[in-house]
C-alpha cells in the first residue's frame, strides 16, 4: 500500500512539472523515457545474453 502512495505522489510531481515545461521539452523527455523503458523491457524479456529466459513455475521450482 505504501508503494502505491509513493507511486501516486511521484506521478503527481512528474505531471505537475510537465505542466510547467514547454511542450517540446516535455515531448523530448517523454520520448527519452519511452525509449529507455522499451530497451529495458526488451533486455528484461530476452535476458542479458540475448537468449530467451526459461519460464519458471510460480511455486519457485524450476521448470521441467
Amino acid at each position: 500500500m505504501l508503494f502505491l502512495v509513493a507511486a501516486f505522489l511521484l506521478l503527481g510531481v512528474v505531471v505537475g512539472a510537465a505542466a510547467h515545461l514547454p511542450l517540446p521539452v516535455t515531448l523530448a523527455a517523454s520520448t527519452a523515457i519511452g525509449c529507455w523503458l522499451l530497451v529495458y523491457g526488451l533486455r528484461r524479456h530476452r535476458g542479458d545474453n540475448g537468449t530467451a529466459r526459461k519460464p519458471t513455475s510460480y511455486s519457485g521450482e524450476e521448470a521441467r
